[in-house]
């Protein structure tokens, strides 16, 4: 429906915004959510036509966007997964480069990590991404099948996971939230 729908605790219907396009406020693609500690919301925008993140108020009218197609610090191939810190850092789950890049709120590249491949802090396929009440950076890994832990300068912390169907593997594992008291929720999206 290239839109983004707001809902209270209870699930019920507050608002919506956005419509198929490649204007500022549209979309063609969105994929991830996050909203800041100021109540900023952040879409990921993943398609042949755009790579991109684009920034809301809560009230869906536009702010900012930042990124294009590419390789180079702030672009993007198939961004995912996207999650804001307390301090208001946004980190982007740069699927299509095996990399996660952290920005500040409007966008201003600060640093990137990883490449691709199966050792630690390398990728294949990041796709959720999460942030922890200590400040640590988890990474929900599609075709690595595992969940990778940094802290948020992108120092590798520790990971869990492996392809299967058995309890603590996965299947290309789609997102990751983590909890107040730092408990990990992770979709597992091929095992249902």
């Amino acid at each position: 429906n290239n839109r983004i729908q707001k809902f209270d605790l209870n699930g019920n219907y507050l608002a919506k915004w956005g419509q198929s396009g490649t204007g500022d406020g549209q979309f063609d693609g969105p994929w991830g959510v996050a909203v800041g500690p100021d109540g900023a919301v952040y879409v990921t925008e993943q398609s042949w036509a755009y790579a991109r993140v684009q920034k809301f108020d809560p009230e869906g009218n536009f702010i900012s966007k930042w990124g294009e197609d590419g390789s180079g610090d702030g672009q993007f191939s198939w961004p995912a997964g996207i999650a804001v810190d307390r301090n208001g850092f946004v980190y982007v789950a740069d699927s299509g480069n095996n990399r996660i890049q952290k920005f500040d709120g409007n966008g201003a590249f600060i640093t990137r990590w990883g490449s691709y491949g199966a050792e630690d802090g390398q990728f294949n396929d990041p796709q959720g991404i999460a942030v922890g009440p200590d400040g640590s950076i988890y990474v929900a890994e599609g075709y690595g099948n595992r969940v990778q832990r940094f802290d948020p300068d992108g120092a590798f912390i520790t990971k869990w996971g492996q392809a299967g169907f058995a309890d603590g593997s996965f299947k290309w594992p789609m997102a990751v939230a983590v909890d107040r008291e730092g408990s990990v929720y992770v979709a597992d999206t091929e095992n249902g």
